[in-house]
């Protein structure tokens, strides 16, 4: 049986998973599969986009680990698509392409003032926090009072992180120049602002409900928020999430405030209007909304304003558009069918494939990567008819052009290289691991 190569670009959740199901399809084919990160280390945003107090979540990472280290995947790490190699490479070497790149880029909010200096996109933020090796190793955490536009866990994450006591990150793998800024913030108020009312939150119980186990920091939550429409009552009865979430404010409502050096508002019905400020951020306003009855809501023309120093736009991520590969640039996604990608005409590209957030958006969970991964991969396989011939499809050749073109790629082992050196740097404190930031290092640590 002839072995088809297959190449994903993207090593997250998204591109393991794919491997994962291939690999598990054996049996109607033979298949070598190298997976291709641009970044020196596996696992995209589950170690550069989830916060670093999330043991939980980045308990994820052991059963990706679990994919990669079956021995029957090749990583190349620290290559970057578009740059290092190209479409016409992937064609000469492989059979068909998956790409799982996702979606790292803030959406857009377009409202006066976004762009005042002290107004961030999210992404940004939890790339520094994250210790992204692309992104400046300082941020200027200056503002006493904060405002952050989003109601998902996005959202969450971020006002947590800014209104954390950054001596409570330490048991965590947070790097060190993070910490150091963390510990410098001199921020008291962080303003929450959702467009819709508490039951129609995109937070998951467990993100909302850790907000309120913060040490000295008091939660404050309005009472006019809270009186329920039909919709958000109904929501309660026959949801079981929605009926924690409401348990979980009810018990905020009750907490006694004012004992903490720091507070986290939540503010609901809060439509962002402006970014108030000359040069730099000054204030935040807003305009009150109201059910409308159908599950969304309407202005009231009531506004309101506070100030603040500092805005972070949570409102969803957005992908990048690819060299040689279609893109919608509304929905910041490849153009596909179940995960076939398509060119301008709809006519589907041959050899050519996607998953995650890159083929449906930044919307849902891990186990939805897993799912969509399944109906990208099913495709694939029936297509084998329409798959490229490679000129040069043996597995040492890719490794040759690579080193070639001089690109100081990390692999398989190389991970494991760094992974344990990152675990030696945190052992002496007590830490699980101390995150290497710098690319070079990272680099170095890995090919040592």
């Amino acid at each position: 049986m002839t072995k088809l190569r297959l190449a994903i670009v993207g090593a997250g959740p998204a591109g393991i998973y794919a491997a994962d199901i291939l690999l598990k399809a054996e049996k109607q084919f033979a298949v070598s599969i190298d997976l291709f990160e641009q970044l020196p280390a596996p696992y995209g945003l589950v170690r550069y986009g989830v916060a670093p107090d999330h043991p939980r979540i980045k308990g994820i990472i052991t059963a990706l680990r679990e994919v990669l280290d079956s021995g029957r995947i090749r990583l190349f790490g620290n290559v970057l698509y578009g740059r290092d190699i190209t479409l016409a490479d992937l064609k000469k070497h492989y059979n068909a392409v998956i790409f799982s790149t996702g979606a790292v880029r803030d959406a857009d909010l377009e409202i006066p003032g976004i762009d005042l200096d002290g107004s961030f996109g999210a992404a940004d933020f939890v790339s520094w926090y994250d210790g992204h090796p692309d992104v400046p190793r300082d941020w200027p955490l200056e503002a006493r009072e904060v405002a952050v536009i989003g109601n998902g866990n996005v959202a969450l994450d971020v006002a947590r992180m800014l209104s954390k006591h950054a001596d409570d990150l330490l048991p965590t793998e947070i790097p060190a120049n993070v910490y150091d800024v963390l510990k410098a913030s001199p921020v008291t108020d962080v303003h929450v602002f959702g467009r819709r009312g508490p039951m129609q939150v995109k937070f998951t119980p467990l993100e909302l409900r850790e907000l309120g186990e913060l040490r000295d920091v008091d939660m404050i939550v309005h009472d006019e928020d809270f009186d329920y429409d039909e919709a958000s009552r109904t929501a309660i009865e026959t949801n079981k999430q929605v009926l924690v979430i409401d348990r979980v404010f009810t018990q905020w409502r009750s907490r006694p405030v004012g004992a903490a050096s720091r507070r986290l508002h939540l503010h609901f019905f809060a439509k962002p209007v402006e970014v108030l400020g000359e040069d730099a951020v000054a204030g935040f306003r807003w305009e009150r909304t109201e059910p409308d009855g159908e599950g969304g809501v309407r202005g009231t023309g009531e506004f309101r304003e506070i100030p603040v120093q500092a805005v972070y736009r949570a409102v969803g991520y957005f992908g990048s558009p690819l060299d040689g590969i279609p893109f919608d640039e509304k929905r910041g996604v490849i153009p596909n069918r179940e995960g076939q990608v398509l060119n301008d005409s709809d006519e589907q590209v041959n050899g050519v494939y996607a998953t995650g957030w890159i083929k449906r958006g930044p919307v849902g969970l891990i186990g939805h990567t897993k799912s969509d991964a399944m109906e990208t991969v099913k495709h694939l396989v029936n297509d084998q008819a329409s798959w490229w011939t490679p000129a040069e499809p043996s597995e040492e050749s890719i490794v040759a052009l690579l080193e070639s073109r001089g690109i100081e790629f990390t692999n398989l082992d190389g991970w494991h290289n760094l992974d344990a050196f990152e675990q030696s740097l945190g052992a002496p404190q007590g830490r699980i691991r101390i995150k290497v930031v710098p690319r070079e290092e990272m680099v170095r640590a890995s090919n040592h």
